[in-house]
């Protein structure tokens, strides 16, 4: 964990489509390394690095990425969703959606796969690829059977993926939905004045240092961002309609709400209460 403003760069003044309560946890797990431990606290404990923390000596095995079971390729999607993590699994808190494309494309090649169960229980993550990978997940409706199984939940970022499918379950303490898209700015401008230090921002193009974490954010660079995330909640409201076959209106009126079991079947934004095992059966029964 020693890239912190390469972590910093892809948490803050980037649009995210994650909860809110997911992005706090996982600015938190970083609040020491950053040196802000005072803004990140839940439940006035800092949290641990664990969450976004990685190990990078795990080998990954040269064969098959998924599991099949009875013909049914099991691709897992959990924790913190990012644009690429080098991985073809879940690793360190984080799935990759390069790791979920290249699974995907090889699942659908499998002759061994009839169907594809993507096993989702994430907070969502980065906004960037994420919308090329539901489009792709959405392309290959039809070639074989492809359910978002939900083991538990699956907010912003993974419900956009989970939209993309031909079915979605959810258990009854699971939830869906948070289709929305947020950007935090932080400025510690006031904390290197109480330190003494001057940081002097030298730039060509009067919006160049927009943003920047050493002066306060201005009216027109909020402006500006904010219409870069209303952009970007455009685009999630309506891709979310195109998978689910509902009213734009309708998901754009959801505010990125979230809902809990049935409550997101009865809005369709799932099309089944079940638990994981029971999905798996029903999948199985389907395929006959």
């Amino acid at each position: 964990m020693n890239n912190l403003p390469f972590l910093a760069q892809r948490l803050f003044n980037t649009p995210l489509a994650i909860t809110p309560a997911k992005a706090e946890m996982v600015m938190a797990a970083l609040a020491d390394r950053f040196g802000i431990t005072k803004l990140f606290r839940t439940n006035g404990q800092t949290l641990a690095i664990s969450e976004f923390g990685g190990d990078d000596s795990d080998d990954e095995p040269d064969y098959r990425y998924y599991d099949v079971v009875q013909g049914i390729a099991i691709i897992p999607i959990s924790g913190t969703l990012v644009q690429k993590s080098g991985y073809m699994r879940p690793t360190c808190g984080m799935t990759g959606y390069d790791g979920i494309r290249a699974n995907l494309s090889m699942a659908l090649e499998d002759p061994a796969v009839r169907a594809i169960m993507l096993d989702i229980d994430s907070g969502g993550g980065e906004v960037a690829g994420c919308f090329d990978l539901v489009d792709a997940i959405f392309s290959a409706r039809g070639k074989k059977k492809i359910w978002a199984v939900l083991s538990e939940s699956a907010y912003s970022a993974a419900y956009a993926i989970a939209s993309a499918c031909d079915q979605i379950t959810v258990p009854r303490t699971g939830g869906t939905g948070s289709v929305g898209v947020i950007c935090a700015h932080v400025d510690f401008s006031k904390a290197l004045e109480k330190e003494g230090v001057t940081v002097t921002m030298i730039h060509y193009g009067a919006r160049k240092a927009d943003g920047n974490q050493y002066n306060p954010l201005s009216k027109e660079a909020l402006a500006r961002f904010q219409s870069d995330v209303d952009q970007m909640g455009e685009l999630f409201v309506k891709t979310v309609a195109r998978n689910r076959k509902l009213p734009v209106a309708t998901v754009r009126g959801t505010q990125a709400g979230t809902f809990l079991g049935a409550d997101g079947v009865e809005i369709g934004f799932a099309d089944a209460v079940m638990a994981p095992d029971e999905a798996f059966r029903s999948l199985l029964a389907e395929l006959g």
